[in-house]
């Protein structure tokens, strides 16, 4: 009996050093290359949409090694471009989306995406992404799906996001907030396809 108690004590003892000298896992934070980083943006109305783009302002990916665990980015909202229009029509279409109508952006110059949960889809690289989105100060949950490339120094993450701007208080030409709108209304949901490079 005094032999059985000295055997498990000491393994107590052995278990006890182990995880005390055990080393933590060591997350890299990989910082987003603004310069080659983009998200390009389409909205939809009844008479057809437009294309454009957005400038990532900032943001980090962190990995255990190669997987994926969390990050944010922050979009310059100042940024928006139009990519399917010319002139005076590409300026003024830039201009209502930066007005109050739309996104506000001397107010709100930015939006900001948190991750706060990583899940794998069972393939290397593939990720199921929550995480916390906010534009004009308003801050919903949203889900989608990454393909994530890793190498420990360097990464690209690719990424399409359908937003809803009604949860976000973005109402004009929306048929959600107003009647009677016929071929001026202008779908709530927008895509979003986020292009991050990072790297240490």
């Amino acid at each position: 009996m005094q032999k059985s108690n000295l055997f498990l004590s000491m393994l107590a003892v052995v278990a006890f050093f182990g995880l005390a000298f055990t080393t933590p896992t060591e997350i890299d934070t990989l910082k987003v290359d603004v310069a080659n980083s983009v998200v390009n943006w389409t909205g939809y109305k009844v008479t057809g949409q437009h294309t454009g783009t957005l400038s990532v302002k900032e943001g980090n990916l962190e990995f255990d090694g190669t997987e994926l665990t969390g990050g944010n980015f922050v979009l310059d909202m100042a940024s928006i471009a139009v990519t399917d229009l010319e002139g005076k029509m590409k300026g003024k279409l830039e201009g209502h989306l930066k007005s109050g109508d739309f996104f506000g952006v001397e107010k709100f110059p930015t939006a900001n995406f948190t991750i706060t949960k990583v899940i794998s889809r069972g393939k290397a690289g593939e990720y199921k992404i929550n995480g916390d989105l906010t534009i004009k100060e308003t801050t919903k949950p949203i889900k989608f799906n990454a393909i994530v490339s890793a190498n420990g120094k360097d990464a690209k993450a690719v990424a399409d996001i359908t937003i809803d701007r009604s949860d976000f208080d973005v109402k004009y030409g929306s048929g959600s907030f107003f009647d009677d709108l016929g071929d001026k209304t202008i779908y709530d949901e927008f895509e979003l396809k986020v292009i991050l490079v990072a790297s240490k």
